[in-house]
């Protein structure tokens, strides 16, 4: 039974991981901009979420829009007014992913000086776990987190391959300059991929925050394992993100089982490192040539 209840759980974890990831290789893979920033917008997300409903008594879909809006507009300003003016005064690789990390840095310490640096949930009638079969808890969040996550994937597969901006999106890493030919806009596409990757990170963050529970430092774990997922996967595949959160997700949880809790996150990395050498190009990742 500890089989199947840590399955359970680990099901609910993969696929908030599977939403995040996905979040950070839509970015990753549309700009090739390094967005480690990304665990921070999940940590304002998901402070905000639990702030409106605990600390201002706000009805949950007010908290839920909040959470929302300070993503996206997050995501956006950092496109804007940090990652912009390094791309036009033709800053390197490098020097992108040091200024984000500066940011998750800056974020992180202004959440632990304003919400405290302990741990904090939400208690709502949706984290009660109740006795599903003999053995077995679940709560009402283990459905909701897979069925947002599977809601979330289709939408996300409809706009990128139906619509006109969507495809625009994915063609924007391989030839910015075909992207002009059709009337579309390199830097408007940016922004609507940090829009868009930062909204799949809202339901994680209030599933987390109504569940877990959550600290200042929740952005850098959020975002190891959105880098691992994005390789494990295989970069720049968002199906490959998604089965690679996932997958993680239920290897976290299923290690306590036999190894104990302190090999959760380890098992992450060996999951990676396994992929680095046997399988670089990761579930459904392009073999290159040199």
């Amino acid at each position: 039974m500890l089989f199947l209840q840590l399955l359970a759980n680990g099901l609910q974890v993969g696929a908030i991981y599977a939403l995040t990831a996905a979040g950070f290789s839509l970015i990753f893979g549309s700009t090739k901009i390094f967005h480690f920033a990304h665990g921070a917008t999940f940590a304002i997300a998901a402070y905000l979420f639990h702030f409106a409903l605990a600390g201002l008594g706000m009805h949950w879909t007010f908290a839920v829009l909040l959470a929302a809006v300070s993503a996206v507009v997050f995501g956006i300003l950092l496109d804007r007014l940090m990652y912009a003016p390094i791309q036009r005064h033709e800053g390197s690789f490098f020097t992108v992913f040091v200024a984000s990390f500066g940011i998750g840095i800056v974020v992180q310490n202004l959440l632990g000086s304003v919400f405290g640096r302990g741990f904090m949930s939400v208690a709502t009638p949706l984290s009660n776990s109740v006795e599903v079969i003999p053995g077995i808890y679940l709560s009402p969040l283990n459905g909701l987190a897979i069925v947002s996550a599977i809601i979330c994937f289709a939408a996300l597969h409809l706009f990128l391959t139906r619509t006109f901006v969507g495809k625009g999106m994915r063609a924007l890493s391989e030839n910015p300059e075909l992207v002009r030919t059709f009337g579309l806009s390199p830097r408007r596409l940016s922004t609507y991929a940090f829009a868009l990757g930062s909204l799949l990170v809202v339901p994680g963050a209030i599933f987390t925050a109504a569940g877990t529970g959550i600290n200042p430092a929740v952005g850098h774990h959020v975002m190891l394992i959105s880098l691992a997922a994005t390789i494990v996967g295989g970069i720049g595949s968002l199906r490959g993100a998604a089965c690679a959160g996932l997958l993680i997700g239920v290897a976290e949880n299923l290690a306590m089982w036999k190894l104990g809790t302190q090999w959760s996150e380890a098992i992450t990395f060996a999951i990676l490192f396994f992929f680095i050498i046997f399988k670089p190009s990761g579930f459904f990742g392009r073999q290159t040539v040199s």
